[in-house]
């Protein structure tokens, strides 16, 4: 279009007034005249239609005429002609800026430099310049070619210098990529031995250059280059350094040998970051040139010299701890390479270590056996004046050192015990893994130590000791390689050396022999807290073929420990680091009391014992401390004295606090008198919250567990502190909150039963409360049923507890809860398992009538209805009542009845479950009567009863009657039963009564009978128990109307008979008063096996009193009784548990050590569980067979057979205790939760396994109880 003419301004007229009609409605709607701009700027993006309109094409015409007007306008013209003058000048001036620049570098390059000196790198060389303050210059593949031939060594120095100041300005990823770089890598490897040094250091700078911005895959041939040419400077002529020369690092030439090593340690370290994303051959070479440089110890056509100052010896000064060998071994991907490359071509790397450590020793050991301390170059050099040279025994300590940390690094590793044993060239013998770990050991207390006012002001500690230590602790954490190096004798004899020493009274010559016997006790610590490390302390490398003839580490460990204990070490007295000796090898030993294996072992020495004594005479001493005077001036050292004896006091009372980890170690902890004190001091040191580790945290639950479990500790607990503060935390969950936080976050409705932040005091409570804990704090002891509960009113006790949460039998106390439904729960749900152990709810029945309680509450919780009272209400308090009343009024095991579940079901009937306000039980609850099978006739049944009625016995006879039984179980359990077991049972005992050999417990008088008991009535709980056993037996079919008679006849008669044997205690524990403080059910069990016979019941009983299994299976026998020692009964504490649950936590471990680890992680204990079992004879638990074949398995096979039927409950329970533990509450499970399907006749074999390895242990055991800690 030429021109823009009247018609064509017409037409764009009329196009325009289209547009404006077109969007006027849309500017009408504008808000303001800039959004009307906006709509009018977006159109062609709003509008579809916008390009099916005319006065597009009419914008087109528009704009093509006012550009073609603008460009011919004479302002356009001046304008650009303007333009084009500033940019001709702006050019010209880069132009001739870039030319000065490059003048100005070519005249630095010639003008000479004088560089400070440095012992280091770092200021000439530095890969950490930024790309960004240097210039690059791009250069062609011709122009590299060019280079390349400059740079070769022919040409003239000033030729050389230009190219490499060229080479510098290149990026080094185009260098190394270019096909000239396999050239140019030769002339900079010849180049860098030029003696020209500011030439070879700009090579240095070139090769940092492209280490810090090239990849690994470029920057390997640069490295290996490096390393040629070091090895090669190292093998030449030029090259005559020797050790006893020393070295001065201040000389020129040495400065730069540093560097280039320096370079290659630098990089050492950095490639193991990137090289596993390259080729392992890259890596390889890398390996190969570095340990191809390390292993040149002498000069071509020269023999080897031991003077010969090898590279290794620069390396071991730049990188003394031998971090780069760390770092290559690390990961598995150089590992196997480094290994392997050591193994096939560079053994003798490993072997020069191994010489020089050896040799290094050999010179320490001469020292001290001549009385005079060998030169301490570890602690040389630490004034400020800086040292630039070294001696050729400082030279030979630092490379001691490197292949110390080399060698240590190396038999981590399975592979690299491999490369052992190592043949040298002056020793006949080779060198094995343990020939090194031994000497590391006597390095320990042969080496030069710092005094102690060195070491504080030493971060990095290079002395021998200190480095071995860090060696062997990393051994000790490396389960595997442990098992593998240390745990032989020769390595804990060499450990054990300095103790030997000192126990025999010889003359030691040892570098201070406090410090290292601290550091022996460090590492047998770490080895005795592994359960591989323990046994091996217990039983010796070989436990079958254990030495005979020199004592065990325990022996001496313990020996040693005890003379400290009672100061009998002369050569240690008057030591300021006496009390830590003492801490260090307490810890030793605590590490091995702490399990059931290491006590048992430990018990023949009286450690317990010792301590106690020495912490009875440091409280007494503590008490005698004068009291300061002001103004006088040994006010510090008294405070410092009084320190130090607190400080002593609670170590010895920690040690004494953890023999209670397991149930002998508690009732040993009792006889030393210190119990009150050890839980005072965990209470205290829980409240200052000192234990944060989790390990420490689990160990403080189980000891805690462990306490509650016997009436002593429980007492010691409560007296402490520690219930009242659990009790009050409870409430401050349940009840209260923080009140900051209730009125800004309102508690949330819980979901769960017990919601997740009571969950742990719950779980800490039933820890707590065994039937032992229960009467301690229970006993007589009645409910406050106060008329008004304060808000405020926090509860204390147990007794509170029960009172506020539990038995809620007034207005008051519901309007004194906060959250009445979901404390009241949870008090439910903690009553629910306190009634499983069937003594605890006797006890509550018989003070609180728990039960009326509970059936009153129901009845108040039902819909009134016009014609009286309607259903029941049934809502979460309704459900959990209904659970525990049928629970408390039902006895049976898993198979005899039937507990409704505490959850609603979907759909209209949401709780099937009949709910009742009165007793009896509706029917449903009860499972159908169990069937008395057909009697058929049996070959080895009857085999087994002639043998039982046959008036002569047989040489072994109680050994043929076993056997039959035990193949009678196996074949056909379900026939030993009835009338059929009361008769096994009955003949056996009766026999084995008569025998002298066989009775354990002497005859008392029988007479004490019918007059004198018609006198005495039963207490309340005993009642309670009688109507419970006689229930439980109607349903089984085994007992007659007015069968309570009989059974209280039997109890009162068992009572005064077991009364004669008795002894008075004076003791402020309920349970030494006159009667035994739980229900009897070993005795109602055998009235029930003998259908309800009272005559021939009492008769059994006292027949069986005489036999040692009597002791464990029916726990009134022994009740302050005079066959035990005075200690045992004062302490209340029956062998059951000090016995028998010890061993199946021993065994648990052994046998199933995930069920014991389950239990440690939960905090709870096998020994409570176990003793609740036994105490109620697997009421509840077992269904009345497998009851009764438990009662004659352990008659007729042993009382060892306790342990093994546990063990095999245990094996039975595996996967639902693992899974419970996971879930947090196994001890809820074990508790409420009977053994379904568990059959004792399934598991004699297991048992039987169980008795070829243990039983002789045992039984000893189980035999001394009437000795025990006489």
């Amino acid at each position: 279009m030429s021109c823009f003419t009247s018609e064509d301004e017409a037409q764009l007229q009329s196009m325009l007034r289209q547009l404006l009609q077109s969007v006027k409605e849309k500017i009408t709607g504008a808000p303001s005249v800039e959004c009307a701009e906006e709509i009018l700027l977006h159109l062609e993006e709003t509008d579809e239609n916008f390009h099916n309109q005319g006065e597009v094409s009419g914008y087109d015409m528009l704009v093509q005429h006012v550009t073609k007007k603008t460009r011919e306008s004479k302002e356009y013209r001046e304008m650009m002609h303007a333009l084009k003058n500033v940019m001709m000048v702006v050019v010209e001036s880069l132009i001739n800026k870039f030319e000065e620049d490059q003048m100005h570098n070519k005249e630095l390059d010639i003008k000479p430099k004088k560089e400070r000196r440095s012992g280091y790198y770092t200021d000439n060389c530095s890969d950490s310049d930024s790309s960004f303050n240097r210039s690059y210059t791009f250069l062609s593949q011709e122009q590299l070619q060019l280079l390349v031939e400059r740079l070769d060594p022919i040409q003239p120095m000033e030729v050389r210098q230009e190219a490499l100041q060229t080479l510098c300005f290149a990026p080094p990823s185009d260098i190394l990529n270019s096909e000239t770089w396999p050239d140019l890598r030769k002339h900079l490897t010849t180049s860098l031995s030029d003696p020209d040094t500011a030439f070879s250091e700009k090579i240095l700078r070139f090769y940092a250059k492209a280490f810090s911005s090239s990849p690994f895959n470029m920057t390997r041939d640069v490295y290996t280059s490096l390393a040629r040419h070091l090895e090669l400077y190292f093998l030449s002529g030029e090259y005559s350094l020797c050790i006893s020369a020393g070295l001065d690092v201040s000389n020129p030439h040495i400065d730069r040998l540093l560097k280039k090593v320096r370079l290659l340690n630098e990089y050492q370290k950095e490639a193991p970051s990137s090289w596993i994303r390259h080729p392992e051959k890259y890596m390889e070479e890398v390996i190969d040139s570095t340990f191809s440089l390390l292993s040149v110890n002498h000069k071509p056509n020269h023999p080897a010299s031991p003077d010969f100052l090898s590279p290794v010896y620069f390396l071991a000064l730049l990188d003394i701890k031998a971090v780069w060998f760390k770092k290559w071994t690390h990961a598995y991907y150089s590992r196997a390479v480094v290994l392997r490359l050591l193994e096939k071509k560079y053994k003798s790397l490993i072997n020069a270590a191994v010489q020089q450590c050896l040799d290094y020793f050999e010179s320490c050991k001469a020292g001290v056996n001549k009385n005079s301390s060998v030169s301490d170059f570890s602690h040389q050099h630490c004034s400020d004046e800086q040292n630039f040279s070294y001696a050729g025994q400082e030279l030979q300590y630092v490379y001691f050192v490197h292949s110390l940390c080399l060698l240590g690094r190396l038999l981590v590793y399975k592979q690299g015990q491999n490369l052992f044993p190592v043949e040298l060239k002056n020793k006949k013998d080779r060198v094995s893994v343990t020939d090194l770990l031994v000497l590391f050991t006597q390095l320990i207390y042969y080496s030069p130590s710092y005094p102690k006012t060195a070491l504080a002001g030493h971060t990095d500690n290079y002395s021998p000791a200190s480095l071995v230590m860090e060696i062997l602790q990393v051994f000790c954490d490396q389960t595997g390689c442990a098992a593998e190096c240390l745990y032989t004798d020769a390595v804990i004899d060499a450990l054990l050396h300095p103790v030997q020493s000192v126990l025999s009274g010889t003359e030691v010559y040892l570098n201070c022999l406090e410090t290292t016997l601290i550091d022996v006790a460090d590492i047998l610590a770490r080895i005795a807290a592994v359960d591989d490390g323990l046994s091996f302390f217990l039983h010796g490398e070989n436990e079958k073929t254990a030495k005979e003839d020199g004592p065990t580490a325990v022996h001496v460990i313990v020996q040693f420990t005890k003379k400290l204990l009672h100061d009998d070490i002369s050569l240690l007295s008057g030591s300021e680091l006496l009390p830590v000796v003492k801490g260090a090898f307490i810890f030793v030993c605590r590490q091995m009391y702490r399990t059931c294996e290491g006590l048992q072992m430990l018990i023949p020495y009286g450690l317990h014992e010792s301590m106690g004594e020495a912490w009875k005479k440091m409280s007494l001493l503590s008490e005698r401390v004068p009291t300061p005077v002001t103004g006088v001036d040994s006010i510090s050292s008294i405070s410092l004295e009084s320190k130090n004896s607190l400080l002593w006091e609670e170590t010895l009372l920690d040690a004494l606090l953890n023999f209670s980890a397991t149930p002998k170690g508690l009732f040993l902890l009792h006889s030393t008198g210190a119990m009150n004190d050890c839980v005072n001091f965990m209470f205290s040191s829980l409240s200052k919250k000192l234990q944060a580790n989790e390990y420490e945290e689990f160990g403080n639950k189980v000891i805690i567990t462990q306490m509650a479990t016997t009436p002593s500790g429980a007492v010691a607990l409560q007296s402490s502190g520690f219930i009242k503060a659990l009790v009050t935390e409870l409430w401050a969950l349940l009840e209260c909150g923080k009140d900051d936080l209730r009125i800004t976050q309102p508690q949330s409705t819980p979901i769960d039963p017990i919601d997740q932040s009571c969950q742990k005091s719950f779980l800490s409570l039933i820890n707590l409360l065994t039937y032992p804990a229960v009467f301690e704090l229970l006993s007589k002891q009645d409910t406050p049923n106060k008329p008004v509960y304060s808000f405020r009113e926090v509860p204390t006790d147990i007794i509170d507890i029960i009172d506020r949460l539990i038995i809620l039998n007034s207005e008051a106390k519901i309007h004194s809860l906060f959250s009445y439904e979901q404390s009241h729960i949870f008090g439910l749900r903690f009553l629910n398992v306190l009634c499983c152990e069937l003594n605890t709810l006797l006890l509550l029945e018989s003070q609180y009538k728990v039960s009326q309680v509970l059936l009153t509450a129901q009845e108040e919780n039902v819909i009134e209805t016009s014609e009286g009272p309607g259903d029941f209400i049934i809502d979460g308090l309704s459900v959990e009542r209904n659970h525990v009343l049928v629970r408390i009024n039902l006895i049976g095991g898993p198979r005899e009845r039937i507990l409704p579940l505490r959850v609603l079901d979907k759909g209209s009937n949401s709780y099937p479950w009949p709910m009742f306000s009165s007793l009896p039980l509706p029917k449903c609850y009860l499972a159908e009567t169990p069937r008395k099978g057909e009697f058929r006739q049996d070959k080895d049944l009857d085999k087994l009863l002639s043998l039982l009625k046959s008036p002569e016995k047989q040489s072994g006879w109680a050994e043929i009657c076993r056997k039959q039984f035990y193949k009678v179980m196996k074949a056909r359990p379900d026939i030993i039963s009835g009338t059929i077991l009361a008769e096994l049972i009955e003949k056996f005992v009766s026999h084995l009564s008569e025998s002298q050999l066989d009775c354990y417990f002497s005859t008392g008088n029988d007479k004490a009978m019918d007059a004198d008991v018609k006198n005495e009535s039963l207490s309340s709980v005993q009642q309670l128990g009688v109507e419970m056993t006689v229930r439980y037996g109607k349903y089984l079919n085994l007992l007659k109307e007015h069968a309570e008679n009989g059974l209280c006849f039997v109890l009162m008669n068992c009572k005064n008979i077991l009364k004669q044997e008795q002894r008075t205690v004076v003791s402020s524990l309920c349970c030494l008063q006159e009667h035994y403080p739980g229900y009897d059910w070993f005795a109602s069990s055998i009235f029930l096996i003998m259908s309800g016979d009272g005559e021939k019941t009492l008769m059994f009983l006292k027949q069986f009193s005489r036999l040692l299994v009597s002791a464990f299976l029916w726990l009134p026998r022994l009740h302050i009784s005079m066959h035990l020692p005075a200690t045992t009964v004062e302490s209340g504490i029956h062998p059951v548990y000090f016995c028998s649950t010890h061993y199946i936590e021993m065994l648990l471990k052994a046998k199933l050590p995930l069920v014991f680890a389950a239990f440690q992680r939960s905090g709870f204990t096998p020994s409570q569980i176990c003793l609740q079992w036994i105490t109620q004879c697997f009421w509840n638990y077992m269904d009345w067979r497998e009851i009764c074949h438990y009662i004659a398995t352990c008659i007729l096979l042993g009382p060892d057979y306790q342990i093994y039927m546990c063990i095999s409950v245990f094996k039975h329970l595996q996967q639902d205790i693992l899974k419970h533990t996971e879930a947090q509450d196994l001890q809820v499970f074990l508790k409420e939760e009977p053994l379904h399907g568990f059959r004792v006749s399934d598991y004699l074999e297991y048992m039987e396994s169980l008795e070829a390895i243990y039983r002789p242990m045992l039984l000893e055991d189980m035999r001394s109880i009437r000795v025990q800690n006489a």
